[in-house]
């Protein structure tokens, strides 16, 4: 595998599992199970997209290393995350 691909994966499931605990407070208002579970993982496969188009982006542009492509792309999912957290919780 790639250096890419598995940076790729790595950010992705990091910042996935990073506020997954918010996502699990605010999925346990769903009235089922498995629309708690959904969310969860509509949430895993956006966050992998995500990493997956950032990083291919920075990689692209190339004006950085891949670690410190990584570390930029973690921040902008991070950053993402808590305003979806905001969002949430707000409405």
């Amino acid at each position: 595998m790639q250096e890419r691909s598995k940076a790729q994966i790595t950010i992705g499931l990091l910042a996935f599992f990073a506020s997954v605990w918010v996502l699990y407070e605010y999925a346990k208002g769903y009235p089922t199970i498995f629309e708690s579970i959904g969310i969860i993982i509509i949430l895993l496969i956006v966050m992998l997209v995500l990493a997956y188009i950032l990083i291919a982006i920075l990689e692209w542009i190339n004006i950085f290393d891949l670690k410190t492509n990584s570390i930029l792309t973690l921040i902008v999912l991070s950053a993402f995350m808590i305003n979806l957290t905001i969002y949430l919780f707000t409405n």
